[in-house]
């Protein structure tokens, strides 16, 4: 049971019942986050954008969101984004061996294995030696490295939070969720 009440459109301060009644999924994590009233909305805000606008692709965000949330413990985020992860091409197998934190030509392409390399040693050491960051280079561009780092820090706070405040398990709707934001992003 979560360690904070999750919050409804009846009982959030105004401001949070606002974003509340307009979101199209009342996800557990969005009920704990509208305690923090004034930066609920531009929480949501970053995370649509690291979901819809990056250049940065879908699988390869989704593969560094499962990084974060298997290297982290993140097992709300885990439950959420699998099906988001399979919904936008990555494989089961894919996830599994992220699961074993396995990076192997097996699994992945050699741009998936850079990313995971450098995903993994920023997640676990804030920084990355030389050769992992000019092996990533050498496939992505500038702005796709810099999506990477925000794409990991703000997963690496989501995590935090629902670890934190033991937010329950909802049903797995995150899909939902990311389709309605790439819909409102298209518009």
């Amino acid at each position: 049971m979560a360690r904070l009440p999750l919050l409804t459109a009846e009982n959030a301060g105004e401001e949070a019942r606002g974003v509340l009644e307009i979101l199209p999924a009342t996800l557990n994590i969005f009920r704990i986050m509208a305690h923090a009233e004034t930066t609920f909305a531009p929480q949501l805000q970053l995370g649509s954008a690291i979901l819809t606008r990056q250049k940065l692709s879908h699988i390869d965000r989704e593969l560094l969101i499962l990084l974060v949330s298997k290297v982290e413990g993140g097992e709300y985020e885990w439950h959420q984004h699998c099906p988001i992860a399979l919904a936008v091409g990555i494989t089961q197998s894919q996830i599994d061996a992220l699961e074993r934190l396995e990076f192997s030509a097996d699994h992945f392409s050699p741009p998936q294995q850079a990313l995971l390399a450098f995903g993994h040693q920023v997640i676990e050491n804030v920084r990355t030696d030389s050769e992992t960051f000019g092996t990533l280079k050498e496939n992505f561009s500038d702005q796709e490295v810099v999506e990477m780092i925000l794409t990991i820090g703000f997963y690496m706070t989501m995590v935090r939070l629902t670890e934190t405040t033991e937010t329950d398990l909802d049903d797995a709707d995150g899909v939902h969720v990311f389709e309605s934001a790439r819909a409102e992003a298209d518009s």
